[in-house]
């Protein structure tokens, strides 16, 4: 075939194709177009559904994460509420072994006995520490009522007013919890 008779069998084919052709293709691209929509609106439909049930997820995340904290905390009160309550029963013992040590003979027989009640006591107050029990300051400290009982109000040149003069029983503190407040005489 010569370019000539290929260039015209070109024009004619187009020209006899357009018509029929176009309402085909009309046809077409308008079922076309229509999918088309109703794909992007099944997209934007599927796509709000993601954003929401992510947003439910990170919300369901982020309450677990908070319930197991706060059982975390509780669990860590009711430990130390219990371990506070058995720890308060042996102050009493740890005070008498203090009485004991301040009266204890230096010399003899005796001596030997006393060593051996101050290294009880020793091993008592590394078990009372190690459980996070700590003894309330109240050397020249200031009369604070959350964590000193006041059992004597005393006229002192040496004190400032409210300034804790002795600390007759020793009080202890488990973490921020007050155990026993220390019983003190205070200058007025």
């Amino acid at each position: 075939m010569t370019k000539a008779k290929k260039h015209s069998l070109e024009e004619i084919q187009p020209a006899t194709a357009e018509p029929t052709a176009a309402p085909e293709t009309s046809q077409a691209e308008l079922a076309y177009a229509e999918e088309l929509d109703e794909l992007r609106a099944e997209l934007a439909r599927t796509r709000l559904q993601a954003d929401e049930y992510l947003e439910g997820w990170q919300r369901a995340r982020a309450e677990f994460a908070n319930y197991k904290k706060r059982l975390e905390r509780e669990q860590a009160q009711v430990y130390q509420t219990a371990a506070g309550a058995i720890i308060k029963r042996f102050l009493g013992v740890l005070d008498d072994l203090e009485r004991a040590l301040k009266n204890c003979p230096k010399t003899g027989e005796g001596a030997v006995w006393a060593e051996g009640i101050e290294l009880v006591y020793r091993k008592l107050v590394s078990i009372l520490e190690s459980e996070g029990v700590m003894p309330i300051q109240t050397d020249g400290q200031l009369f604070d009522p959350n964590l000193h009982e006041a059992v004597l109000l005393e006229d002192s040149d040496q004190h400032e007013s409210g300034q804790i003069i002795e600390a007759l029983q020793q009080g202890y503190l488990l973490g921020e919890k007050v155990l026993r407040p220390a019983v003190v005489r205070v200058a007025k």
